[in-house]
């Protein structure tokens, strides 16, 4: 207490130290004072107050305990008073036994006088019901069915509650009601029919749908009563619990299970599209069902069954086990696409499953998928297989059927902008789109994977098409008089290339997400130019060969004095070329211009093969003044054939050799040499030994000079401009000889 007082003076001491630190704050002590005494007032009334609360408490407290000793009291002394009662009525309890049997006696007595009218006339009423469920009076006879069972179960229970060992009697009343069971078994029968046929019974007379499903809610109700009674008793009546509802439920799955099996109505040996018509019939058959259980069915079973949840569930349960069986089977390719489209596609769309009318009541995208993943994938697999296969034997096919065409009397068929064109390009990407339609209507993923399939299979039968395009220039070789349309087949054989070109980037533009070039695209691309590149060499190895005797003769006696083989040349190069502007772009002007290089090197190897050696000054410069009006010559025919294109650079090679033979003063050679070994770099030094000896005024010395001083002083040949003496090679062998080696080549 000392040490409270202590704190408390101590506290107190703070305080006012704390309120008076300034000499302005005496002037309120007066006031301090008075607030102080006010709190202390109000602690002071609330702690008598907090303690006469608590000593009310303790008072009420202390009376109830002193209430509750007197109850306590009584209470004993009435135990005491019960006991001894009860110790006093023993022998009267035990007295009334015979009471007691006499009340179970009278139970059972009052249960049989209850059900005595329907006990008397069981037969009857059996035979009534019996007639009842004949005339699809169903609720009319579960009533009479009801009240035979009631009568059987309520005298069974009685016997049982009497003697449950006593099975004799048991068996007596069994034996006696045994056609109830059979009534209700006929009944279920009659049940489950209706049920089978609810969806054209709940269409023509939905009453009856009604009606069944009454019956079996009124013995739901049943099983239960009886199932509660059989946990307090341990008596359960024969054919309960009967589950109708259980069953119900199962007698429906099955008749959607049997109505989409139903849908087939066709095999394969009897109609190829016999899988499209199946699911077409399904799609409808289930659309329709699931409209009319909306619609109709909903309204004939109580709103706890969820009907129309469990129909699209039956409904989706039967579709998958129906297509996981179809999957199974042994499709073929187009089968497997129809098969996949219709699981993938059409089975969620607003055509079936997620039509309008039935979004809002079930989300098609909680459902489960009709196929699992792996299925779906081993069935693409197979597909691809399939495809793979069948792809390659119609490309095979497709080959050969052009292939036979190029043998043909008549031209090939021309575009409308006038190029020779076979079918084969069309036939080959009319059967990519159609399989690139079909994958596209799977998924996109798979769209791509037939994309690349088609790529790659192309590319093997463009190297199919190279090897038999080479096949069909050595047959022709071999008779160049047939085929009779060689040359306009191989030109569509050019621009079919072409064709094939823009065909995949069409493909690919329609059919791919992705901008990148593949393998593929590289291969493709790098063959079908080697396609189009040889079949154009093919054309001028053709030209060439009909060139060959007029080649012959350039730079030779005869030319010199007045051959007319150039003349002939151009008019031949012409000839050929109205043919080959059939050829379409890029490969025409490509076409015109290694004709043009091959004319010129032709020429200059004539000069370069020493046919001819002039033997005076006048047949220099009238040998040079041929090869200059030759070369414009040149010019002019292959200006017109390129379209107008720069062709001088060629032909003046021809006419700078002509300078060199037309110089008349032999001591300025050096000088036109030099000339020509600076526009043509790539010349060779047997090149001027040849020129020089067709000249035929060169001493040794002086050749001999020349060649040194260019060695020294030659300009290094880049390789920039298109070479024209790099693959003329001089011969050092007799004209005979020459000649056989050009015309092997040329064959070639």
């Amino acid at each position: 207490m000392e040490e409270t007082n202590r704190e408390a003076e101590a506290t107190a001491v703070q305080r006012v130290a704390g309120m008076l630190q300034r000499s302005d704050q005496l002037d309120k002590v007066e006031q301090y004072r008075r607030r102080e005494a006010r709190k202390k007032a109000s602690v002071e009334a609330r702690l008598k107050a907090a303690i006469q609360s608590q000593l009310d408490g303790v008072r009420t407290g202390l009376t109830q305990l002193h209430n509750a000793l007197v109850d306590v009291k009584d209470i004993q002394g009435s135990l005491a008073d019960v006991s001894q009662d009860w110790r006093q009525s023993i022998n009267t309890i035990e007295s009334l036994k015979d009471v007691k049997d006499a009340v179970v006696q009278h139970s059972q007595l009052a249960s049989a006088v209850e059900n005595l009218k329907n006990i008397f006339s069981v037969p009857e009423i059996v035979e009534e019901t019996k007639h009842l469920i004949e005339q699809a009076e169903l609720l009319k006879a579960h009533r009479k069915l009801m009240d035979l069972e009631f009568s059987r179960d309520d005298l069974m229970y009685e016997q049982y509650r009497m003697d449950s060992k006593n099975t004799s009697d048991m068996s007596l009343i069994r034996i006696y009601f045994e056609d109830v069971q059979s009534l209700s078994d006929e009944l279920a029968k009659q049940l489950w029919m209706v049920l089978q046929r609810s969806m054209g019974t709940v269409r023509r007379d939905p009453t009856m749908l009604v009606s069944v499903v009454r019956i079996i809610e009124r013995e739901e109700k049943i099983d239960r009563r009886m199932t509660d009674r059989h946990k307090q008793t341990g008596f359960m009546p024969p054919g309960r619990p009967k589950q109708w509802k259980e069953n119900m439920f199962k007698v429906l799955e099955s008749t959607v299970s049997t109505r989409i099996e139903g849908t087939q109505s066709e095999t394969r040996e009897s109609d190829k599209m016999w899988l499209v018509r199946l699911l077409e019939l399904t799609r409808k058959y289930v659309l329709d069902d699931l409209l009319v259980v909306q619609n109709l069915m909903t309204q004939c079973f109580p709103p706890h069954y969820n009907t129309f949840h469990r129909f699209f569930c039956l409904y989706h349960r039967g579709v998958s086990a129906r297509v996981q069986e179809l999957a199974s089977e042994d499709l073929e390719a187009n089968e497997i696409v129809s098969l996949l489209t219709w699981v993938l596609n059409t089975y969620k769309s607003e055509d079936m499953m997620g039509h309008p009318d039935l979004r809002s009541e079930c989300d098609v995208n909680h459902l489960e998928p009709l196929l699992p993943q792996d299925v779906v994938d081993e069935l693409l697999s197979k597909y691809v297989q399939t495809f793979t296969s069948n792809i390659t034997g119609w490309l095979r096919k497709a080959l050969e059927t052009d292939k036979k065409d190029w043998q043909k009397d008549t031209e090939p068929e021309a575009d409308q902008d006038g190029y020779y064109q076979t079918t084969l390009p069309a036939i080959v990407f009319q059967m990519f789109e159609q399989n690139l339609q079909v994958a596209a209507q799977i998924n996109e993923g798979f769209k791509e994977q037939v994309l690349k399939l088609c790529l790659k299979q192309m590319n093997t039968f463009l190297i199919r098409y190279k090897e038999e395009a080479v096949a069909y220039k050595e047959d022709h070789l071999r008779d160049r008089q047939l085929p009779q349309c060689y040359i306009q087949y191989m030109i569509a054989i050019i621009n079919n290339c072409q064709t094939f070109k823009e065909s995949i980037n069409s493909l690919k533009r329609k059919y791919s997400q992705s901008s990148e070039p593949s393998a593929s695209d590289a291969n493709i691309e790098k063959t079908l130019n080697e396609v189009a590149k040889e079949g154009c060499q093919f054309l001028l190895d053709e030209v060439f060969l009909d060139l060959e005797l007029h080649l012959n003769e350039l730079l030779t006696r005869k030319w010199l004095l007045g051959s007319h083989a150039v003349d002939t040349i151009c008019v031949t190069v012409e000839d050929y070329f109205n043919d080959f502007n059939k050829i379409k772009k890029p490969f025409n002007l490509e076409m015109s211009g290694e004709a043009h290089r091959r004319v010129v090197v032709e020429y200059i190897k004539a000069v370069m093969q020493k046919r001819i050696t002039f033997r005076n000054a006048e047949e220099r410069r009238e040998g040079a003044d041929r090869m200059m009006k030759e070369a414009e010559q040149f010019k002019f025919l292959f200006r017109k054939l390129t379209a107008g294109e720069d062709t001088d650079r060629l032909c003046d090679s021809i006419a700078a050799i002509a300078e060199v033979f037309k110089l008349t003063d032999p001591t300025l050679l050096y000088l036109e040499v030099s000339t020509l070994v600076s526009k043509y770099p790539d010349i060779r030094e047997e090149h001027i030994v040849a020129l020089l000896a067709v000249r035929g005024d060169a001493t040794r010395d002086m050749r001999q000079t020349i060649i040194e001083t260019l060695s020294q002083s030659k300009p290094a040949y880049m390789g920039v401009m298109q070479p024209i003496f790099k693959d003329i090679t001089v011969p050092s062998m007799t004209m005979t000889s020459m000649t056989s080696m050009a015309t092997a080549k040329l064959l070639k």
